[in-house]
């Protein structure tokens, strides 16, 4: 079976046109001319634009529904752009290899990207088909999601006339979704002096690969492996053990949303420590092995040796102080929700560690919480851990979160379409994971909202996933709660 003989057929078949679109977040134009096109080929569907991006397309209501109140539809049009190390794919051109796996469909060594291009083909669906009951429709497709938010972030007052919005970006089908955390990234700059590589030395790579990695904020509190947290801890192990070394590269992870799954450094020891330094790594590989059999039993951790690099080592004290305060930084779960049992509340990410031009290396972190105070303060703690190792430290504005209202009238009417077609009560659910509901709140504030989507796991990574049966689910609530909006 491939993805065009799944059920529901005009989703799926939307779906797949979309996987054929390369859309990495802020190099969306493929998929924007796409919606174009899409739109113009229509005559009961309009369409505007606006600066950054962000699509509208408008359908008036079908017969006998022109009483109902004009519901928004929204999705978010980019996707989390990762691979497998030994996987040739060209995100700006490629399209995305989908795979039939029993009840799941996945991409062939990529991210799927069914976050969110799985809500984005639900509406295209909507807006295609003639047989299908609502009102007034305004769907709209937002731009850069995935990193920083910017396509709700700029969304002008005006744009769109609603006052319902259902957020298609949630990854449980039967939770209906009432509120998210907000979130920011914290950024801290090293600046090196290089050094002449040494050739009495032997050069190392110690790579770390085979986690899971996944979503900073729907996995968080998994208890997944941290490539980067697993690298430092192993450099600093050798500085406990007073093995001398020098540094001469560090790499891993990528986004700032993406728990890392994979990181190198490149070392230079004395040749007469090879076999303590295996031994130590040995010892700390099976530590590492046992305390994540459960979440990431695949993680591999090992040494090869290397030609003496040409460029220049890191300088011995910032290797210090980098190695450090990377072992140092706090990942994972800060506190846990009082309100809301099992809601991760505080988490922060240790997302990547780049070296760049100019003798830098940038260190990447994303902060999240339902409390804004608890987001300033885990940011504020990342801040000085690395301010104390003398880097240079930035914020980013960050993004709000969105205050559950249990009180919502498209709540209770999504609870009782559910109900009645299911014969079993929804969950009632906050997510940790950022949602742009927040920023359309503060643009729109009459705006009455929930999210819910179908089952995805393991986002962000090359292992994501949709269960296909939970698409006919959300498919058949999600036509239902469109023809029983409440009136006017």
């Amino acid at each position: 079976m491939n993805i065009t003989e799944l059920k529901p057929g005009i989703v799926w078949k939307f779906f797949h046109e979309v996987t054929q679109v390369p859309r990495p977040s802020k190099r969306e134009g493929k998929m924007i001319r796409y919606l174009e096109d899409f739109a113009n080929s229509r005559p009961d569907v309009s369409l505007k634009k606006d600066r950054a991006g962000n699509i509208l397309m408008s359908k008036p209501a079908t017969r006998g529904k022109e009483n109902l109140p004009t519901v928004i539809l929204q999705s978010h049009i980019d996707m989390v752009c990762e691979k497998n190390s030994d996987k040739v794919f060209d995100f700006d051109n490629d399209a995305i290899e989908t795979v039939v796996d029993g009840n799941w469909l996945r991409a062939n060594g990529t991210t799927l990207g069914a976050d969110n291009g799985i809500g984005v083909a639900a509406q295209l669906a909507i807006l295609a088909s003639d047989d299908i009951e609502h009102g007034a429709l305004e769907c709209l497709f937002t731009t850069d999601e995935e990193t920083g938010l910017t396509g709700a972030n700029a969304l002008q007052e005006g744009f769109m006339t609603g006052r319902i919005l259902l957020n298609l970006d949630s990854e449980d089908e039967g939770e209906l979704f009432i509120g998210c955390a907000g979130g920011k990234r914290t950024t801290a700059v090293f600046t090196y002096c290089p050094t002449t590589s040494l050739s009495d030395y032997l050069y190392l790579r110690i790579s770390v690969t085979g986690l899971n990695g996944g979503h900073s904020g729907g996995e968080i509190h998994k208890g997944l492996g941290n490539a980067n947290k697993l690298l430092a801890r192993f450099l600093y192990l050798l500085t406990e053990n007073k093995y001398s070394f020098v540094l001469n590269e560090i790499d891993g992870g990528n986004l700032h949303n993406v728990i890392p799954r994979e990181a190198h450094a490149i070392i230079g020891i004395q040749p007469h420590n090879k076999e303590n330094v295996s031994a130590l790594l040995n010892l700390f590989t099976s530590d590492v092995e046992n305390e994540l059999k459960h979440t990431d039993a695949g993680v591999r951790i090992y040494l090869e040796s290397v030609d003496r690099p040409k460029s220049g080592d890191i300088d011995g004290d910032t290797a210090y102080r980098l190695i450090n305060s990377l072992h140092g930084c706090p990942h994972g779960v800060v506190a846990m929700s009082h309100d809301i049992e099992g809601l991760v509340e505080t988490s922060t990410n240790l997302a990547s560690v780049k070296m760049q031009e100019g003798n830098t290396i940038q260190v990447v972190t994303s902060q999240r919480s339902s409390i804004e105070s608890g987001k300033t303060d885990i940011a504020h703690t990342i801040a000085a851990i690395f301010r104390l190792a003398g880097a240079a430290v930035t914020h980013s504005e960050g993004y709000p979160g969105w205050s559950p209202n249990p009180d919502s009238a498209i709540l209770k009417a999504a609870r009782e379409s559910y109900l009645r077609l299911f014969r079993k009560e929804p969950k009632i659910m906050s997510i940790h994971a950022g949602l742009e509901c927040g920023l359309f709140l503060e643009k729109y504030p009459h705006l009455d909202m929930i999210s819910f989507g179908p089952t995805l796991r393991d986002v962000h990574s090359p292992n994501e996933r949709i269960q296909i049966d939970t698409v006919a689910l959300w498919w058949t609530h999600l036509l239902d709660l469109l023809k029983n909006i409440p009136a006017k």
